[in-house]
């Protein structure tokens, strides 16, 4: 399916609940999705933005292809599950969630506020759409085992999603939890790693030797795909892939992104795990992107 032709939304082609704006391209999602995060960090002037840029493009793909969900019932039953372990990549859900209808637009000022339904890290008990809280790093596999475990066991057809990173890939915990998925056969627990080769400390791979990924995961009994994260027809083929494999196992899918994408000036930014932007920046990046987007418009 084409990035830049109509595409009909999750619910829609789930036999599910239609909602407005459901044929906009994803290429037009990823364009929002970036602009509403680069919105909200200009509220605080900093943040974990170039990790919301990197990862647009998977979101849109997520949230306007391939999950079933209800924009207005955050809690039906029969959703697939998105789940969030890279607690500080929650001003990328939260634009994907303002841009699917679950929050409002007019509470991007809010973000990182007291009392607001947006901190700066991803807590379940304050944001409608976050299913769990991913402060502490690397528990959002062993969650989505847990998850996926009791879907099937109550014949649900629902998936799981899990979005981690490839610094998560530290944790212990996260083996455990790809280890517990093949024993179990979860064939409904897919699996996104974000590969951006940069964490706190520095680029990931010089944290800790990974390489090769997929043979890893593939090692580990998963479905094994890996695709670049930054193109949305790779991406949704990857997903639907994943979605559709007659294998009694649980799927990965290790996405490669570019962090910033879409605002040069801060993709070659050094050391971008958490940017601080100068306030006249951000209405440049802003601009940026809109021209990106108009240039490349079909």
């Amino acid at each position: 399916m084409s990035s830049t032709k109509q595409v009909l939304s999750p619910e829609a082609r789930n036999g599910g609940f239609p909602h407005a704006g459901s044929n906009v391209s994803l290429r037009e999602r990823a364009y929002r999705i970036r602009r509403h995060a680069l919105r909200m960090g200009e509220v605080q002037g900093q943040g974990y933005i170039a990790q919301a840029l990197g990862i647009a493009d998977v979101l849109a793909v997520s949230y306007f292809h391939a999950l079933r969900y209800r924009p207005d019932d955050v809690h039906w039953e029969g959703r697939d599950r998105f789940l969030l372990s890279i607690g500080h990549y929650a001003i990328a859900l939260y634009a994907a969630l303002i841009e699917a209808g679950i929050l409002p637009e007019s509470e991007i000022e809010s973000y990182g506020a007291d009392e607001s339904r947006l901190p700066m890290s991803g807590m379940a008990a304050y944001t409608p759409g976050m299913e769990i809280t991913g402060g502490s790093l690397g528990h959002g596999v062993g969650i989505a085992v847990g998850m996926a475990l009791g879907l099937k066991r109550k014949k649900s057809d629902a998936f799981v999603y899990t979005l981690f990173s490839d610094g998560e890939l530290n944790e212990g915990s996260i083996w455990e939890g790809v280890m517990g998925a093949a024993h179990w056969q979860l064939d409904n627990l897919i699996g996104i790693v974000d590969v951006n080769d940069q964490q706190a400390d520095g680029p990931s791979s010089a944290m800790s030797s990974r390489e090769p990924l997929h043979e890893r995961f593939r090692a580990f009994g998963w479905h094994t795909q890996r695709v670049d994260g930054n193109d949305i027809d790779a991406v949704v083929a990857a997903f639907d892939a994943a979605r559709a494999a007659k294998v009694a196992a649980p799927r990965i899918v290790i996405c490669d992104t570019q962090m910033a994408k879409g605002v040069h000036f801060l993709e070659t930014r050094e050391r971008n795990h958490f940017l601080r932007v100068e306030a006249e920046e951000w209405q440049q990046a802003i601009d940026l992107l809109d021209a990106n987007f108009s240039a490349k418009a079909p």
